[in-house]
């Protein structure tokens, strides 16, 4: 056994905890004074005054593969289920802006999800099901403001309120650059985009989130708990002040912003960082933005578990792996949950096992009880301790940050890219020497062929072709005159001061495909070259 515990994140684990630990919850005055109430500045114990007493978290299941029509039914049989709303996840085309005929997209489309090319794919894609009723993620980036462009005109086309329309796209372009590498346009481009939508979802669609800024892909491409705040909570800076600087009052677009983040293995270290993160934002928002609205400064989020934790040997581990990350974010308080399923790993999810990740969550909320009291974990001295010392932590990346000239800057000049490299290096070092158990990979291993016993989902070849065939018909069929127009006036919008997210919406009605929509702005604002630090 090593004489040393330390969390995921190299926070040194002491052997017991004791009051002096967490000085500031010694007496009932001090923990409220630290800690604040539930529903109140500076949220630590949650953004909801009686949290899941009120009501459970929503219950998302992150789905979509193949065409538009199989996706549908995918979303009809998860609600059916008892699933509380809607997460598309798109295929790699669509995420990177270019039409199924391209040939950039040969081979990909309708693989990792669902080919939305066009108006018509989108009204595919929620067919009967009403807009108006149901709660929309959309995990999208650099093509955001064309997919809620479609979402909306589909919403008008149903007779739905666009003001009453609830959602999310995900929208954060800076996380791409740093972690994940679907990105499109130069960071000052894509700030504008942003920043546009911003103001557009103010003026027209209150209740929808224009952004939801990522820490989950963050922690995937390596990076610790720490990390995943800090360079999460880089980026919200950025696009905040971006607005500001645009001349967007704080608290007009602040309360629409949301954020995603993931849930790892470490128990109480999860917990903990989302108690953190909770104070570290209203912080930020108060003292940096002045923030006067108290809904400009609660944090609120969505979780998914660890895709990274998920293993293709042993692969029924993943449900009690899924389990305890789900119990983790549930007692850190996360508003919206996605489980992953058990298989992937190996392939899209089955409906089983979709079926599977979906009533862990149920069984959590509805079984468990945790949910019967706010923030359960409040006064242990071990998770007080472990929630100030990530939160100190935190602030230490992103003075660090603030002194190297901002998140741009370090995105540009690699910094932030070269500290995920070496936290993603160290841990898989760790793994590597045993020194971190992964049950079924590196102890416990077994030598059946247990993977190939699995029915998973297998993507027919022939979705691209039809893929095809159905946007090179949609161009056909569309008035040329007014397409050119919407297209002409994107481009001279983009060129000068006019809202994009408006002209992107006339530009989807007037028959523009995606790959047509983000070439014009292509044309305009140019494409980035990714940074490597090999």
């Amino acid at each position: 056994m090593p004489l040393d515990f330390f969390t995921r994140s190299g926070i040194p684990v002491q052997e017991t905890y004791w009051p002096s630990d967490a000085p500031g919850i010694q007496s009932d005055e001090a923990a409220r004074g630290a800690l604040g109430e539930s529903g109140k500045l500076p949220y630590t114990r949650g953004v909801q005054k009686d949290m899941y007493r009120g009501r459970l978290w929503t219950m998302r299941q992150y789905a979509g593969f193949g065409t538009a029509e199989e996706s549908n039914q995918r979303y009809r049989y998860l609600l059916s289920q008892g699933t509380t709303g809607l997460s598309v996840a798109f295929d790699l085309p669509t995420q990177l802006g270019y039409d199924p005929d391209n040939a950039r997209s040969r081979g990909e489309v309708g693989k990792v999800g669902v080919s939305i090319a066009t108006l018509d794919d989108m009204r595919t894609l929620f067919s009967g099901i009403e807009l108006s009723k149901i709660s929309t993620s959309m995990t999208i980036n650099a093509t955001a403001s064309i997919l809620l462009a479609f979402y909306v005109a589909v919403a008008e086309e149903q007779g739905a309120q666009v003001s009453e329309l609830r959602g999310t796209v995900q929208n954060d372009v800076l996380k791409e650059y740093i972690a994940r590498g679907n990105f499109i346009y130069p960071p000052q481009g894509g700030l504008r985009i942003i920043t546009d939508m911003f103001d557009w979802c103010a003026r027209h669609t209150p209740k929808w989130n224009p952004i939801s800024i990522s820490g989950y892909h963050i922690r995937e491409a390596g990076s610790t708990a720490v990390q995943e705040l800090a360079f999460t909570f880089a980026d919200a800076i950025a696009y905040v002040q971006a607005a500001v600087d645009r001349g967007l009052e704080v608290d007009r677009f602040a309360g629409q912003l949301s954020f995603f983040f993931n849930v790892h293995s470490d128990f109480f270290e999860e917990i903990s960082k989302f108690r953190a993160a909770r104070n570290i934002w209203s912080r930020i928002m108060r003292e940096r933005f002045g923030a006067k609205d108290p809904r400009s400064c609660a944090l609120r989020f969505h979780s998914q578990t660890a895709g990274s934790t998920l293993t293709a040997q042993q692969p029924h581990n993943n449900v009690v792996r899924v389990a305890l990350q789900a119990l983790s974010a549930v007692l850190g308080g996360t508003q919206s949950l996605h489980t992953n399923s058990f298989d992937e790993a190996l392939a899209l999810p089955t409906e089983e096992s979709a079926r599977i990740a979906l009533r862990t969550q149920q069984i959590v909320g509805l079984e468990s009880n945790v949910t019967q009291t706010v923030d359960p974990l409040a006064g242990s001295w071990f998770v007080e301790k472990l929630t100030s010392e990530i939160e100190e932590r935190t602030w230490k990346y992103l003075e660090e940050i603030e002194r190297r000239g901002g998140t741009v800057q370090c995105i540009e000049s690699g910094y932030i890219q070269n500290e995920i490299l070496d936290s993603a290096y160290s841990d898989q070092r760790a793994i590597d020497s045993g020194r971190i158990k992964v049950v079924g990979v590196n102890c416990f291993q077994e030598k059946t062929g247990e993977p190939s016993k699995l029915e998973l989902l297998k993507i027919s070849p022939e979705v691209e072709s039809r893929a095809v065939e159905r946007v090179k018909a949609y161009r056909l069929k569309r008035s040329t005159a007014s397409y050119d127009a919407a297209i002409r006036a994107l481009k001279d919008g983009a060129k000068g001061t006019e809202n994009i997210q408006g002209l992107v919406i006339e530009a989807a009605k007037s028959g523009a495909t995606l790959g047509e929509t983000a070439d014009a702005l292509r044309e305009v604002f140019g494409e980035f070259r990714e940074y490597s630090g090999f």
